[in-house]
């Protein structure tokens, strides 16, 4: 009876929508370029970051690169190159949602995304959304989302872009991208190539990174189709293929071995008019993996998923409001060494509303609802406001309630039981947060506080007879306050940029009052780049706090600062052709370092890069 009153309340926000739907012939060309919608629309209250052009350039190797030294998310690698996870706001990896043009991409299997598997360069830009957002973005947004989106011009241009690289522990990248467009037209591709032997010297010792080699192919292209002023067609599609050693730890050698392909595409329609906005998407999710446990070996373990999505989006604009209503129809199956045959069918129906109530003040109301083949959802909600109080002071403040579903992994994970454990209930949250903006001309400053209460955590404990599986049972509490400083100044042919964020993190266990593993209490990073006509120079800096590696706070890894420093020359060639050549310097400091226990990280390394545009 509850699931059916939700799809009615669904059903009477479509009609209303449709009835008050008003013809006219003008583009939102923000509409049209932009599928995230949700993220563009309604993130009033929210801390937004955006990372573009020069940035992800800088740190392009992989997503982990990108983030750790332009965000305040603490990540644990298994080695460089190894298996990446997120720690957002003190939440574990599975609570950190990765969104691909408006679809969560978080793996059935697992619940999180490795981001040493997803390459940053050939995006439009990296949007960091810090708190729940799972009303918008479904499961996992617990911690925060990470945002990658593609765009479109539908205008005359052909441009492309080579990219080589040459670095330490015979690294190579190559990456390869165009666009080209008319006014009807807009085609992307890009490709990038990354190898490495990856044998880094484990400073201290006389040892080194010896099965940590690792290559990977990425693969994105995007084709958009202008059918009139009110009607366009896009497609999305992407492909990842690694193929990874395993690096082992300082007291045990490895020879493990991974293979995992992924492959997104999304088949896109809008329709646009004045008053309102149509979007149907259809999209296809595959994942697969192999694991060996000794590469010499022909024995191995795998999982693979199919998830196909079904999404209906309509926003409509009357007068000073915004109503978006969402229609979204997961069909899911998963199978695997150790995972029976399983599927699920999801379907959510999510209603979104911002109200400028006036030029300075304008507020959010969003609310979800899912039916799940398998679990019972929670009713989740979001609330937030920004009132700007001055033309260069603002204050944000938003609460909602958020959730993570259990993983296939979770349910239907054969130690389990012949058919799984399907008493867990997914994870929830409430949060609450509080922000301030000051802006002038040469400068930002921003201040952010935070609390987040989760509860039935998901734990994998030991049964009575000694299987492990997952049960509900961990309550948490995490606080924290965020603060960052920008600062740009410009004079004759000189520009200077200098970006600052720290982040205090308490996240505590309630039962023992103890802090979570890997949670740093600090994080700062600082990053200021000088550019003096066709010359560039920068500086990363990178400092973690202490992490606890034991649930009692026995253990822990001491604190590291981190610096990197490279240095830039463009050349213009001739004929709208131009270069760039940069040297980069990684751990400049050769600082001896881990995130996880037992598997050190880089000593000193090196990077030369040469860009061509033509």
């Amino acid at each position: 009876m509850a699931h059916s009153k939700t799809f009615l309340v669904v059903l009477m926000v479509f009609q209303f929508l449709a009835l008050h739907a008003q013809s006219d012939n003008t583009i939102v060309l923000e509409e049209v370029v932009l599928s995230d919608v949700k993220l563009l629309h309604f993130s009033n209250g929210r801390k937004v970051s955006v990372l573009k052009d020069s940035v992800i350039q800088r740190n392009g190797a992989s997503l982990t690169d990108l983030l750790q030294f332009n965000s305040t998310i603490y990540f644990k690698e298994n080695g460089y190159g190894m298996i990446s996870s997120p720690s957002f706001r003190g939440t574990n990896a599975s609570q950190t949602a990765v969104v691909w043009n408006g679809i969560n991409i978080n793996s059935q299997l697992s619940g999180q995304t490795d981001f040493n598997t997803i390459s940053p360069q050939n995006y439009k830009d990296v949007v960091v959304r810090s708190g729940g957002g799972s009303v918008q973005f479904g499961s996992g947004a617990i911690g925060g989302s990470i945002h990658l989106n593609d765009s479109f011009l539908f205008q005359e241009h052909y441009d492309n872009k080579l990219v080589l690289g040459y670095g330490s522990y015979n690294a190579k990248n190559i990456n390869y991208s165009t666009a080209y467009g008319t006014d009807k037209w807009s085609l992307n591709f890009g490709t990038t190539y990354k190898t490495s032997e990856n044998d880094y010297k484990y400073l201290g010792t006389d040892r080194k990174n010896e099965n940590g080699a690792y290559n990977n192919l990425d693969v994105k292209a995007t084709v958009g189709y202008l059918f009139s002023k009110a009607n366009v067609l896009k497609l999305y599609h992407n492909t990842f293929i690694g193929d990874r050693d395993f690096s082992g730890t300082l007291t045990a050698p490895a020879k493990d071995h991974y293979k995992d392909v992924t492959s997104r595409s999304l088949l896109e329609w809008g329709n646009f008019k004045d008053h309102k906005i149509s979007r149907l998407k259809l999209a296809y999710l595959y994942e697969k993996y192999r694991y060996y446990p000794d590469k010499e070996k022909s024995d191995f373990s795998f999982g693979s998923s199919n998830n196909m999505v079904l999404n209906y989006d309509y926003k409509y604009n009357i007068g000073k409001f915004v109503l978006n209503g969402i229609a979204d129809f997961n069909v899911i199956t998963v199978e695997g060494t150790n995972i029976e045959n399983a599927h699920r069918n999801l379907f959510s129906g999510t209603f979104l509303l911002t109200h400028h109530l006036s030029e300075k003040f304008r507020y959010g109301i969003n609310i979800r609802k899912e039916v799940v083949t398998d679990y019972d959802s929670p009713f989740l909600f979001s609330m937030d406001t920004n009132y700007q109080l001055t033309d260069n002071y603002s204050i944000n403040v938003n609460a909602s309630k958020n959730y993570r579903v259990p993983t296939f992994n979770d349910l239907y994970w054969v130690g389990a039981g012949a058919v799984g454990n399907k008493e867990l209930t997914p994870e929830s949250s409430l949060q609450a947060e509080l922000g301030q903006l000051l802006s002038k001309e040469n400068y930002t400053l921003g201040l952010t506080a935070y609390y987040i209460v989760s509860e039935d955590l998901i734990q994998w404990k030991p049964n009575d007879a000694g299987n492990w599986m997952p049960v509900n049972i961990k309550d948490v509490y995490n606080y924290g306050l965020e603060a960052s400083l920008d600062v740009r100044q410009q004079w004759h042919n000189n520009q200077l940029s200098w970006k600052n964020q720290y982040a205090y993190t308490k996240s505590v266990d309630k039962d023992t009052n103890k802090q979570l593993i890997y949670v740093p209490y600090h994080k700062i990073t600082s990053n200021i780049a000088y550019q003096y006509k066709a010359w560039e120079l920068y500086n990363q800096l990178l400092y973690n706090g202490q992490v606890y590696t034991t649930s009692d706070n026995s253990d822990f890894l001491q604190g590291y600062v981190l610096s990197n420093v490279g240095v830039g020359r463009t050349f213009e060639i001739e004929n709208g052709i131009s270069a760039n050549v940069g040297v980069k310097i990684n751990n400049l400091f050769n600082k001896n370092y881990q995130n996880v226990a037992y598997r050190p990280m880089p000593n000193r390394n090196y990077q030369l890069n040469i860009s061509i545009k033509f």
